[in-house]
């Protein structure tokens, strides 16, 4: 029987030789994991609270295995408990003083809420709606009036001469005077209402912007303390703090996940890593779902994995799993991810959960753009045409200098790249094909959380069409004929009323391991060449 291949791999490169170290997710060791969620469904205080959970099979110097294992954060208020790994030296040096700081940061968070939800907004604005329409009742009547007027002088200037002609015409302007003199009062009566209002909300946005920066001050001196108090040892037997591995900052709970505290304790007690595997067990929590495995979260663990598994020896190079290995292949490199490329562009297939492009912060700068970047001799000078969403796979396209990245973005601005996308969504469509219109919305509060806004949202139009229906699922191609954030996602759940399987951020509650959602197709005009290219890959799913 043919060995199964690891779901997924702990990976990062060695900070000293760049080399990339692998540790596998294996069928073995989920086994052993879903024994530990046996374990945990036994006892009710397991599933009070929603936690990831880690198990990692290791070899004792005598060559003896054993699984250890982990959980994130606090277990029922308790960050040591028999039978569990440790937690990473270091956060006792900071528990004051991040208690202290959390109660600081709680009263912040409840100052602002009063300050946001302060009474004289709504007052301020009913107040001043009604001025608005005082005045523009005012307005209506003195224009009606000031019509009357003219059409009476131009009478009076045809029937009237001499003195009764002058008397009259005054009596006309002073009526013109009486109108003026009544909206100048309105004003003044709306302004000395409404400034009082005016000045105490100002005040409050003042006090709402310095109470934020406290907010952001106190958050960043707390992560710098955390991150110079905690040691991590990788298998080398190097030491070094948070704020030595990643000196421009982390986000607050930063070591506190399973994979380091795992992987700090076999470095710390010798023992020699094989496969480790996290799930999540308890209450759900956005996305995570219980009893479902979860890979190294990009903002707390992916940036420490290097470090980490420095000192074991590497995997040989695989394309498994979206790692762009450097094994040959006609007409270029890099195996099954590169699917095209030639001297001005490059087409990839990118493996879902994989960013397009680097984030802004240290910790999410793994990306199909920064790997090609390290791969490729002129790398730095590669630039993304487009984006996919992290949980989408499929085409990307990737220019390799300034003038061909302007020529493709004109294209996908003018809709001339047609784009095809296929789907499974989690449940039967109504209709077998037809056109999605809907405005989209970022919601600036709920990011990256798209939502049907008729007032303020973008046009987006989708064209679609069913394949296939398979049990209670139903499989779809997408054509977006715009391309806003998450488009094809909402117009799944919205316009069509079924979301996309997997698609957590937007309704989805069946267990799987991945969003359904493939870029399967793109043509467009080479910017060289003039040539139609076509890109077509198979849908992994």
């Amino acid at each position: 029987m043919a060995k199964a291949s690891p779901s997924y791999y702990y990976q990062g490169s060695c900070p000293q030789t760049g080399e990339l170290l692998r540790l596998p997710r294996t069928a073995f060791i989920e086994a052993i994991a879903r024994g530990l969620m046996n374990y945990l469904a036994t006892d009710e205080r397991y599933a009070s609270e929603g936690k990831m959970y880690g198990v990692l099979l290791v070899e004792s110097p005598t060559g003896e295995q054993q699984v250890i294992k982990a959980f994130s954060g606090l277990l029922n208020s308790q960050s040591v408990v028999e039978g569990w790994v440790p937690p990473i030296p270091g956060r006792e040096a900071v528990a004051l003083t991040e208690a202290q700081t959390l109660a600081a940061l709680d009263a912040i968070k409840q100052e602002l809420i009063t300050l946001q939800q302060l009474p004289e907004r709504q007052q301020y604005e009913i107040l001043s709606g009604e001025f608005e329409q005082q005045l523009q009742v005012m307005s209506d009547r003195h224009r009606d009036c000031k019509q009357q007027r003219q059409e009476k002088r131009q009478l009076l200037c045809e029937t009237l001469t001499g003195e009764a002609l002058t008397l009259a015409l005054a009596q006309l302007d002073e009526a013109s005077r009486r109108d003026g003199i009544e909206r100048r009062q309105l004003k003044r009566q709306r302004d000395a209402v409404l400034q009082p209002l005016r000045e105490l909300i100002t005040a409050a946005d003042a006090k709402i912007r310095d109470l934020k920066q406290q907010r952001k001050s106190l958050s960043c001196q707390l992560q710098a303390q955390m991150h110079a108090a905690y040691s991590m040892m990788n298998f080398l037997g190097q030491s070094l703090t948070l704020q030595q591995l990643m000196p421009d900052g982390l986000p607050t709970g930063t070591g506190n996940c399973c994979a380091p505290k795992l992987l700090h304790y076999a470095a710390t007690h010798h023992l020699k890593p094989l496969a480790m595997a996290e799930f999540w067990w308890g209450k759900s929590s956005g996305d995570k779902i219980q009893g479902e495995f979860y890979e190294a979260c990009a903002e707390r663990c992916q940036p420490l994995m290097g470090f980490l598994l420095s000192g074991l020896k590497p995997n040989p190079p695989t394309r498994e799993g979206g790692v762009f290995s450097p094994s040959p292949c006609r007409g270029g490199v890099w195996g099954e991810v590169i699917i095209y490329q030639d001297e001005w562009l490059i087409a990839v297939n990118k493996p879902a959960g994989l960013l397009s492009v680097p984030g802004r912060y240290g910790d999410t700068q793994d990306s199909v753009l920064s790997r090609l970047r390290n791969l490729l001799p002129d790398g730095m000078k590669l630039m993304a045409v487009h984006r996919l969403d992290q949980e989408t796979s499929g085409i990307l396209l990737i220019a390799r200098d300034r003038q061909i990245h302007r020529h493709l973005s004109q294209q996908f601005q003018q809709r001339q790249i047609h784009k095809v996308y296929e789907a499974i969504l989690a449940g039967a469509a109504t209709k077998n094909q037809g056109v999605i219109e809907l405005p989209l919305w970022g919601d600036p509060q709920n990011r990256p959380y798209q939502q049907v806004n008729w007032q303020c949202g973008k046009p987006s139009v989708t064209k679609f069409q069913v394949i296939a229906k398979e049990a209670d699922y139903t499989r779809v191609e997408f054509i977006p004929l715009t391309g806003r954030t998450h488009q094809l996602r909402v117009h799944a759940a919205i316009g069509l009323g079924v979301v996309i399987l997997g698609d957590r951020l937007y309704g989805c509650c069946a267990e799987t391991s991945r969003l359904h959602l493939h870029a399967r197709e793109l043509s467009f005009e080479h910017p060289q060449s003039g040539e139609t290219i076509h890109l077509q890959i198979q849908t992994p799913f």
